[in-house]
């Protein structure tokens, strides 16, 4: 049964990518090296954007009991974008910092700022003030767009970033005082007085549309350069799995491998809920992205809480729901879950991490005329790399999918040598194609490092079977991936470090039930020094962010298990700390 669903599934793939397929590919240079390119995809995020004005008055951005339609959000991001040309000079090449909660002057700020073919810098809310202080001077933004929260966090360091160069603030939802050059938003953004178009602007498919910052494996996080081609292709990726797999089942039934069954009704507008930050590919280009495009409605939140989650979910009809698998499992497990109309859900998962096989079969029982869903990426392939839902998932639910169209996947031995695909053969995944992105900002060794003649080293372990689905095995980063947060363990430790009592620290994940992992650590204190659990906290409170500080600590006195290079060895700590 198994195969057949996997028959029809490469039947549908092939006829969409064949030559005149509505997802036909053709091979063209990209930075230098030859890679397959959808011949229908759009230019840029511009002409991605261009497009909704056609959607008018549809309801586009939900925000609590806040509702923006399409012409409103375009009216603003107009304004915007002439603001930020005419008035601070920002063009091409140049960037603008976004940092704030999922507020909708995140979304318009993002359009407002790639249209006009600069890069729009997601910073991490969650970021302290000098981890944004590092971002900012990284990254070297003209303008920077801030909610109340980050900029009481980073006012205090603004002569500091400013030494490199003038950056002009923008204050969003603050009443607080700002500096006499500072601006408010409600005296930038003026929709009423709006151009009737765009400024004009010159943008080549491979330049910048945004710079996010992945966790640094050498204690400083990485800017990310993201490109509009890049973009483009991961919203066509998500699209072409949608009618990939409509296709197969259409071909299924037609074939009398599955009973024949109506499609559940197409809803007048798709419901896309954002749980998780705009700061991250999976709710910038795995759910704004895409909702955009098809004219639909994106639901934000403050936080994340499952309760209101399944008032929105009841209350927007949302069709689509994608965040880390931990909000899925605590939908399904809420005392409101049966209580609220869920109906309309038609996919629910998500990435971040792995959905697992339980939480599938949850999921599959849960929906009404759902399905579960699920997407492996990163940050450097502008977000997914696989996908794989429905019957298919539930067909290899211990499996993230077959690698999408344009990408080419490989795996690498330890020695550096290819190994051919197949059930028993593990390897480090690499993977080629226009969604991996330039490089990182200022940071060419590193590049250098990751991207070999056009090959990004994901840094993960899998294996690829037969059929072309990938399983992540482990990953061969030193990370901890708490809550579809990564964060890695040399970042911790540098900061742990940074604190003269402590002699010797390993930093690394342990299990934790609702998170998937917490951040742990095992530090060896300098003698005498009477170092405590809550002295260590108080310290890295201002150096790093909440979620990267350890939930658990363990101060010991010997000195931490090394190998023969004088590594630490964190397997046999861990066995040591929590058992085999």
């Amino acid at each position: 049964m198994i195969a057949l669903v996997i028959d029809h599934l490469r039947a549908a793939w092939d006829e969409l990518t064949a030559p005149g397929g509505a997802f036909a590919t053709t091979e063209i240079e990209v930075r230098g090296i030859p890679m397959r390119v959808f011949e229908s995809a759009p230019p840029t995020m511009r002409a991605v954007w261009e497009i909704t004005a056609f959607h008018g008055d549809k309801d586009y951005l939900v925000y609590e009991d806040e509702r923006y339609t399409y012409a409103e959000v375009n009216a603003q991001v107009r304004s915007l974008a002439a603001a930020l040309r005419d008035v601070h000079g920002v063009g091409a090449g140049d960037r603008v910092a976004l940092a704030m909660r999922n507020y909708p002057e995140w979304v318009v700020g993002y359009w407002a700022t790639v249209s006009i073919g600069a890069a729009a810098v997601g910073l991490n809310a969650w970021w302290t003030g000098h981890e944004m202080e590092y971002g900012l001077t990284d990254s070297r933004p003209k303008v920077l767009i801030a909610d109340d929260e980050r900029l009481e966090r980073v006012l205090p360091h603004l002569d500091a970033i400013r030494e490199g160069g003038a950056m002009h603030v923008i204050s969003v939802r603050s009443e607080r005082e700002l500096p006499d050059d500072a601006s408010r938003w409600t005296d930038v953004v003026r929709p009423e007085t709006a151009p009737d178009a765009l400024p004009p602007a010159d943008i080549d498919p491979d330049d910048d549309a945004c710079i996010f910052y992945t966790s640094g494996t050498t204690g400083f996080p990485k800017g990310a350069q993201l490109t509009h081609r890049g973009s483009v292709h991961n919203i066509m990726h998500l699209v072409f799995w949608t009618i990939v797999t409509g296709l197969a089942s259409a071909k299924a039934q037609e074939a009398g491998d599955e009973p024949a069954s109506e499609p559940p009704p197409a809803p007048e507008q798709p419901v896309f809920m954002a749980p998780t930050p705009l700061f991250h590919v999976t709710a910038c280009n795995c759910i704004l992205h895409p909702a955009t495009m098809a004219g639909g409605r994106v639901v934000l939140t403050y936080k994340w809480d499952p309760g209101r989650a399944l008032e929105l979910i009841e209350r927007e009809g949302v069709t689509n729901f994608s965040g880390v698998p931990t909000m899925s499992r605590e939908l399904i497990n809420h005392p409101d879950w049966d209580r609220r109309d869920t109906s309309t859900l038609q996919g629910m998962g998500g990435g971040g991490a792995a959905l697992q096989p339980d939480l599938v079969e949850k999921i599959d029982k849960s929906l009404k005329q759902g399905a579960p869903s699920t997407g492996y990426g990163l940050t450097e392939t502008h977000g997914i790399v696989t996908a794989n839902a429905a019957k298919y998932f539930l067909a290899k639910p211990a499996s993230c999918g077959p690698v999408v169209p344009t990408l080419d996947a490989k795996l690498v031995a330890d020695d550096g040598t290819d190994l051919e695909p197949g059930p028993d053969r593990v390897g480090q995944l690499c993977v080629r194609g226009s969604v991996v992105i330039k490089g990182y900002l200022n940071r060419p060794d590193a590049t250098a490092e990751a991207i070999v003649d056009g090959w990004f080293n994901t840094g993960d372990i899998a294996k690829i079977d037969e059929d072309g689905f990938v399983y992540i095995v482990d990953r061969a980063k030193d990370m901890v991936l708490r809550g579809g947060e990564n964060v890695y363990c040399s970042e911790v430790e540098t900061a742990i470090y940074q604190h003269d009592d402590v002699a010797e620290v390993a930093v690394f994940g342990i299990p934790d039930e609702r998170l998937g992992e917490e951040v742990a650590a095992a530090i060896v204190p300098r003698p005498g020094s009477g170092l405590t659990e809550d002295d260590l906290r108080a310290f890295l409170v201002e150096r790093i962010a909440k979620h990267k500080i350890p939930a658990k600590v363990w101060f010991l006195e010997e000195q931490l298990p090394r190998n023969a290079n004088g590594k630490f060895v964190k397997r046999e700590l861990k066995a040591q700390l929590l058992g085999d």
